[in-house]
């Protein structure tokens, strides 16, 4: 008998031995999800080889109500052999055949089989979530990336409902004497993961093209709930897949792998989307009911690219074991802006990349539990909280340094042969290494140990030095790196001189007059180039976004954009601006009032879709968080006022009319300001072509309601003209955001003690939850997230536990007491250690909060 090991942490020493072991012939998988609205059946087969007859080994199931375990037709008892998530196998056979019948339970935390219904009509909706280790919770699985397989599923559900799976769906089979049955038989798939695989069921509307592609016919599926019909805008969507195959086909001179592409909208998902072989599962909430910013559109446009970056770069050719996740989403990041910029109308996709998802690696790599790109994942636990902005946005970031480093000829024929040589494989990160350096002719082991295998982010400064007659004497670039991760690293450069000029209208524009790009190396870095050029207004490091690190602007700089960032025209060097004020602030080094003034000052310039969208929330945020306490009420009272000229500036029905609106919103706390959200509310304020829709307004009965001015009455009639899923979340969060006892402790019971809350409504609850400006009514919780933080991991289960930890953190109560009280519950808690870490960053946040605010103090 082998030894047991806990049964849902497996580790990569157990997937190693398996691997090793077994070699997986076939699934077949029969689910009938006609028994009732709380379980399915699962039986599933499962056709193995063993290199060592005579060995024992285990197969993952969770959660079950097992009925029948066969082992190469031996009965095995299901109470000695299901221990711990795991099925125990001994006496393998050279050739065998397990036989599992088992009920599971549909999920309602958007992991395994999730079942929805409606509120609106009542219909019935499922899909499949299994990254990292889900597909244990519908059918017995070998769950690891590297024991691939094909599976046949046959699917027994209502006649009516839509079946869809990862091979193209077949005609239903009605069952005699069964009622409104039917049995949708799948032909076998493509050799694949078990995580990749997914089954999506249930009164989904659809609509197919086909699209006639380099390599021939992709039929292609569109799919949502019948109460989004209106919304799905599929020749949009259509639009953005077509342009992605054809662009993904040539360059990587590859055929879609996986015959038919279907995206699935489905409800209360956890993530973005997911990448499941021709079978892609995506948020509805990217069915707009309501008006949204070009932002948005973009960011859609994003992740669907991303996902069909994965058919080849994840499905077709997949990681040994989780330490190369990263490889799989850096890439399909990276892949998707790339294929933006080249493929649709989304050209200037890296300057919302700089300033929006390329923040969150910067934020994800300063705090404490920041961790090489290439994590050591020796376990699921380790995957599970290392699969965050540093593997995404920070990964992104890199591949974009690699292409530069290498050329994107030479990396996109390293590509090529990879997906040529490894298909329906699973190889490590030296194997693509070895691809790319054949092709590129550089060595890049050093370049991948330096910036793969190490954590923390550089910081990149001018130094010069200037003459009489006002030119450079020397310009340098200075490099540091924070001591706990100390790597200096190599950086392609591009740095800019700006000039601020009077064109021929009579405005003053910064216009780039000299670019230099240069390799940068340790510690310091003479730019020979640039000496005997004039003092620029503005020098900045970093143009054209090449590298990824943290810039800073001299003062000169500074002072050139505080007033004049608006007479920047290029905006990705806009962009680099704003995160380098954005970073100064974060760092102490710029005061948060000084940052609010700056974007008062140009964010009604701005045309970036991302930095109208997103700079207003950092600047919201310096205003409640990492500004000075004592003079926090006025900066506040800027703040509001200055947005209301901006709305009032606005132009008509644009992007930063919609912004400006939101923003005014979420900060309203003067009686002139709530009054305005009344009377927008109401019809009697109304600005041109600012359409108050349901989403909108929603908006503003949550401000008013996390100010005081109206209550639960309010809200539930709001709620009664909005009774679908999203507005009964929305009331969640408007209800979560009061400033009572009463409401928060209503709150805390819905979201952190049930664990039938549905998964977007707890987080819907716990974004909603901590508010600036309540702090005598949240100072309890401090005490009580301490307590339930210790085995919440446990309570919740991963994603729920995940969510509840980083976003209810209560970072607005910021204090020396609460780093205090903090630090002693790290030390003493018996807390799970994926638990821990997001409490330390918790801590951190409050710590650089309140350097920010001895900063924001300072004259």
């Amino acid at each position: 008998m082998m030894a047991r090991m806990p049964g849902t942490n497996l580790t990569r020493d157990e997937a190693a031995a398996r691997a090793a072991l077994l070699a997986v012939e076939s699934y077949t998988i029969d689910l009938d999800l006609t028994v009732s609205d709380k379980v399915f059946k699962s039986t599933t087969v499962i056709r193995f080889t063993c290199s060592q007859p005579g060995a024992s080994t285990f197969v993952d199931l969770v959660g079950a109500t097992l009925h029948e375990v066969s082992l190469n037709g031996r009965p095995l008892d299901v109470f000695d052999a299901y221990v711990d998530s795991r099925i125990i196998l001994d006496g393998l056979q050279g050739d065998n055949e397990l036989r599992v019948r088992a009920e599971l339970p549909y999920s309602h935390t958007g992991e395994g089989l999730h079942r929805f219904v409606d509120p609106v009509d009542g219909r019935v909706y499922l899909y499949s979530q299994f990254e990292v280790p889900d597909a244990r919770r519908v059918y017995t699985t070998f769950e690891q990336p590297d024991l691939k397989s094909v599976f046949t599923f046959n699917v027994t559900a209502p006649s009516h409902w839509k079946v869809v799976s990862n091979s193209p769906t077949p005609a239903p089979t009605p069952i005699d004497g069964e009622g409104d049955k039917a049995l949708w038989s799948f032909e076998p798939t493509k050799k694949m993961s078990t995580y990749i695989t997914a089954l999506v069921a249930g009164d989904y509307h659809e609509v197919q093209h086909t699209y006639a592609g380099k390599h021939g016919d992709i039929p292609l599926g569109h799919y949502c709930r019948q109460s989004l019909v209106e919304h799905l805008d599929v020749d949009e969507l259509v639009k953005i897949t077509e342009q992605g195959f054809a662009f993904f086909e040539e360059a990587f001179d590859y055929p879609y792998p996986f015959g038919k592409y279907d995206q699935l909208y489905v409800p209360e998902y956890n993530m973005g989307a997911m990448e499941n072989a021709g079978c892609v599962t995506l948020r509805d909430e990217y069915l707009p009911r309501s008006r949204q910013p070009r932002s948005f559109y973009e960011f859609r446009c994003s992740v669907i690219l991303h996902e069909m970056a994965h058919m080849w770069f994840g499905d077709l050719v997949t990681m040994k074991w989780w330490d190369d996740l990263w490889l799989n989403e850096s890439f399909a990041e990276w892949a998707c802006y790339h294929a933006e910029v080249e493929a649709t109308e989304y050209t200037d996709a890296w300057t919302g990349f700089a300033n929006a998802r390329k923040q969150t690696g910067y934020r994800q790599d300063q705090l404490p539990s920041t961790h090489p790109i290439a994590a050591d994942n020796h376990d699921l636990q380790a995957v599970e909280v290392n699969f965050d902005m540093i593997t995404y946005a920070k990964g992104a970031s890199v591949l974009k340094q690699l292409v530069a480093w290498v050329g994107l000829e030479d990396f996109q024929a390293g590509l090529q042969q990879y997906f040529k040589d490894f298909a329906y494989g699973n190889p490590e990160f030296k194997d693509l290494l070895a691809a790319l350096e054949k092709s590129s002719g550089r060595e890049l082991a050093s370049w991948a140990q330096e910036w793969l295998q190490t954590a923390g982010v550089n910081t990149l400064s001018p130094v010069f030095e200037i003459d009489a007659e006002g030119r450079y004497a020397s310009v340098s670039v200075r490099q540091i790196a924070h001591p706990d991760h100390p790597t200096l690293r190599r950086h392609r450069l591009g740095v800019g001189l700006y000039d601020a000029v009077v064109n021929e209208a009579g405005e003053t524009r910064l216009v780039r007059r000299r670019y230099v790009e240069t390799d940068v190396e340790g510690e310091l870095t003479v730019i020979p180039e640039l000496a005997g050029e004039q003092q620029a207004d503005l020098l900045l490091l970093n143009d054209n976004d090449l590298t990824y690190a943290k810039i800073r602007l001299d003062e000169r700089s500074l002072t050139t954009v505080v007033d004049g960032l608006s007479q920047l025209d290029d905006s990705l060097a806009r962009a680099l601006v704003w995160g380098a004020a954005w970073d100064m602030t974060r760092d102490a080094e710029m005061r948060a009032s000084d940052f609010v003034a700056l974007v008062l000052r140009n964010i009604g310039a701005e045309t970036d879709p991302w930095g109208v969208s997103r700079i207003p929330t950092y600047a919201a945020q310096a205003v409640n968080h990492f500004s000075a306490k004592a003079t926090r009420p006025a900066l506040r009272a800027e703040w509001e006022r200055g947005l209301r000229d901006l709305l009032d500036a606005a132009e008509p029905s644009s992007d930063q009319q919609l912004t400006f609106a939101r923003s005014y919103a979420g900060i309203a706390h003067s009686e002139a300001a709530l009054g305005d959200l009344t009377a927008l509310l109401d019809g009697s304020l109304t600005f041109e072509g600012l359409a108050v829709d349901q989403d909108l307004r929603w908006v503003l009965v949550t401000s008013l309601a996390a100010a005081g001015a109206v209550g639960e009455d309010r809200i539930a009639e709001e709620l009664g003209l909005d009774a679908t899923i999203s507005g009964q979340e929305h009331a969640a969060a408007a209800r979560a955001a009061q400033p009572t006892a009463e409401a928060k402790a209503t709150a805390w019971e819905a979201a952190i003690t049930k664990t039938d809350t549905p998964n977007e409504t707890q987080r819907s609850i716990i974004l909603s939850f901590q508010r600036a400006g309540q702090d005598e009514v949240l100072e309890p919780y401090v005490e009580t997230y301490l307590a339930v933080a210790d085995d919440i991991w446990e309570h919740l289960g991963t994603a729920r536990a995940s969510t509840a930890l980083e976003f209810i953190f209560p970072r607005q109560l910021a204090s020396e007491d609460l780093l205090g009280r903090v630090d002693t519950w790290l030390e003493t808690s018996p807390a799970n250690p994926a638990a821990k870490r997001y409490v330390r960053e918790g801590r951190a946040d409050v710590a650089r909060a309140l350097a920010a605010q001895a900063r924001d103090a300072q004259a």
